[in-house]
């Protein structure tokens, strides 16, 4: 695209399996890249990934971490779950997430045991074999952050096994409508973190955005849609204030740019300077319903704690 076809704004859409690589392209190129889909948190909070070029619109996985992990603590303690399972994609979103979300899992609810680990292959077909371990280990609760088509399959093969009557469920991947709405039966009380609702955040901007979509393309948007959708309001008012296309010029103007955008906490999201990643936007936990709205209720998180957690992370990582 680049070297051929003359590209000079690269939108990586890509999932973490492929992002790291299209960054080390946009290293050796030095082409403008802003990353729409991967939420691995090196990716942009390890300094050895750093370019000036390169940015991110994706949430990151330890801004939900800390989220959830903190959603999950309450939850734990009110109710004694204390043995613990996991269920995650084995690359490297589901790795680190996992290992993020139960660092503050336990760090809000020390008392807390993981005594089961499933990492699935990457769009794996069958999951008799990780149900059924889960189900041996007799967990209180369990944590996953499969997505997508991986999630809805390992919904449908559990529900078999009326796994989700068994334990509480955590499931940071849940509230997106491609999981939502093609799940056969969707269990009763799954905690998710938010992906893409049109009823978080609670604004008639997030709402009027949901139906434009959906009058358009005749679906619902997906965490995706918001994060593409997020990449191309910033690099159009950065284009403005540059008054160039060039990437160059773009990216200066990019690092700490703060936009009117209908997924923002407070009505505004920024690209933050010194590492080029998305902060401000409505992140929460709810618990499911299987109808809309789906998630009724969204305990939004609260970006100062947000800071200054993920400040003591990334100095604990070497990060700083």
């Amino acid at each position: 695209l680049v070297n051929t076809d003359g590209c000079e704004l690269m939108i990586d859409a890509e999932a973490s399996s492929g992002a790291f690589a299209v960054h080390e392209v946009a290293r050796d190129l030095g082409v403008f890249c802003i990353h729409t889909n991967s939420e691995t948190s090196a990716l942009t909070a390890d300094p050895k990934q750093y370019i000036p070029n390169a940015f991110r619109t994706a949430r990151q996985g330890v801004h939900d971490s800390i989220v959830g992990g903190r959603y999950a603590a309450e939850i734990a303690k009110a109710k004694g779950l204390k043995k613990w399972a996991t269920c995650s994609p084995d690359y490297a979103y589901g790795r680190d997430t996992t290992a993020e979300f139960t660092l503050y899992l336990k760090r809000f609810a020390p008392e807390v045991e993981i005594i089961s680990e499933s990492w699935p292959k990457l769009f794996q077909p069958d999951y008799t074999e990780v149900v059924t371990k889960i189900l041996q280990a007799k967990p209180q609760a369990l944590y996953s952050c499969l997505w997508g088509g991986d999630l809805t399959s390992y919904i449908d093969q559990a529900n078999i096994y009326a796994m989700f009557g068994q334990m509480e469920v955590f499931a940071v991947n849940m509230a997106d409508y491609t999981a939502l709405t093609v799940v056969k039966n969707l269990p009763k009380g799954i905690h998710s973190g938010n992906r893409y609702i049109k009823t978080f955040p609670t604004t008639p901007e997030n709402a009027a955005w949901g139906d434009a979509y959906k009058a358009k393309f005749n679906e619902y948007p997906t965490n995706w849609s918001w994060e593409n959708a997020t990449a191309i309001m910033l690099m159009a008012e950065a284009a403005k204030k540059a008054n160039s296309a060039d990437g160059k010029k773009i990216a200066e103007v990019l690092k700490g740019l703060t936009i009117k955008c209908p997924f923002g906490a407070d009505g505004t999201v920024t690209m933050r300077g010194d590492d080029h990643t998305l902060v401000g936007y409505a992140i929460g936990w709810g618990t499911t319903i299987p109808q809309e709205p789906y998630v009724p209720e969204v305990k939004a998180g609260d970006w100062k704690t947000i800071f200054e957690l993920e400040a003591e992370w990334k100095k604990s990582k070497g990060y700083t």
